[in-house]
């Protein structure tokens, strides 16, 4: 449970870097490329075993996490481009209503338990994502020709979720958990600096130390995230299913909680409802472990 409760508490201070993002105009996609370098290294230091280079690729879960990184940096993107089109509650509905696909493929494909209680916790937690991200009195509204980029994040996002739950279930020995998030990051690392030579043959890249600083910040969380979630969904007594909701759901409760002390956010009573309805799911799904 301490490893559950540690990966909420680093993806929430996530949230709370990306909001200073916003203060100091920091340039998020160089932010973003220079935070993977940071995770990947933070994955070797953490690694206890000796790494070669060229024996990485013999692991049956690599062919994966070059799949994943790339998939971070597209998806990354799509949040950008959905936000401009639609705004940011669209993306944080669209992202964290993600988690029911994980939900779902631990239930069917590792016959994880059901009941009531957990069931009408999973809606209730699906209920709190909505009335937490909506900021307006008049709820979310998207525009028919712009759908496919909420939906498409709301895809993505489930994928690498669904994802890091098969290969860290199936491939992932224990020990290798610290490489395995290393490679995934650096392989996102990697896919990321395509977009930064996109952007200097257009003659629109202009890298600044403020950018690399605000990355170094935001690698180090980042990489606790992933691997303190991925030590919850090893632990013993905890079904994926569980810890997809309970992770998901108190990230959006916490990170709320932050934006109302440090930024002074101004919540409507939707938000309130939502915060209500987080507490009430995380109350419901951990009394069924």
């Amino acid at each position: 449970m301490i490893y559950l409760f540690l990966s909420i508490l680093a993806s929430s201070l996530l949230y709370v870097i990306f909001k200073l993002f916003d203060v100091y105009k920091v340039n998020t996609v160089q932010a973003i490329v220079m935070n993977y370098i940071v995770a990947g290294s933070c994955g070797l230091i953490g690694y206890s075993g000796k790494v070669s280079i060229s024996k990485i690729p013999e692991y049956d879960w690599f062919y994966g996490a070059i799949g994943l990184g790339v998939l971070f940096i597209i998806v990354f993107n799509l949040m950008a481009v959905t936000t401009q089109k639609s705004g940011l509650s669209v993306v944080s509905v669209a992202s964290k209503m993600s988690v029911i696909a994980p939900i779902i493929f631990g239930i069917l494909y590792y016959n994880e338990g059901t009941s009531v209680l957990k069931i009408l916790g999973i809606l209730l937690a699906l209920s709190a994502v909505y009335f937490s991200s909506i900021k307006s009195k008049d709820g979310i509204s998207i525009k028919a020709k712009n759908l496919v980029f909420p939906v498409l994040v709301f895809l993505g996002s489930g994928i690498i979720d669904t994802s890091i739950k098969f290969l860290e279930n199936e491939y992932v020995a224990q020990d290798d958990v610290p490489l395995f998030s290393s490679v995934l990051f650096f392989m996102a690392f990697i896919t990321g600096l395509f977009v930064l030579g996109f952007q200097a043959v257009k003659g629109t890249l202009k890298i600044t130390f403020k950018n690399i600083i605000a990355g170094v910040a935001l690698g180090v969380p980042n990489y606790f995230s992933i691997y303190f979630l991925i030590q919850a969904l090893r632990g013993n007594g905890l079904e994926s299913s569980t810890v997809f909701t309970i992770n998901n759901v108190a990230i959006v409760m916490f990170s709320t909680i932050l934006g109302i002390v440090i930024f002074k956010e101004k919540l409507i009573p939707k938000n309130w409802l939502g915060v209500a309805l987080a507490i009430i799911s995380i109350i419901l799904v951990a009394s069924t472990i």
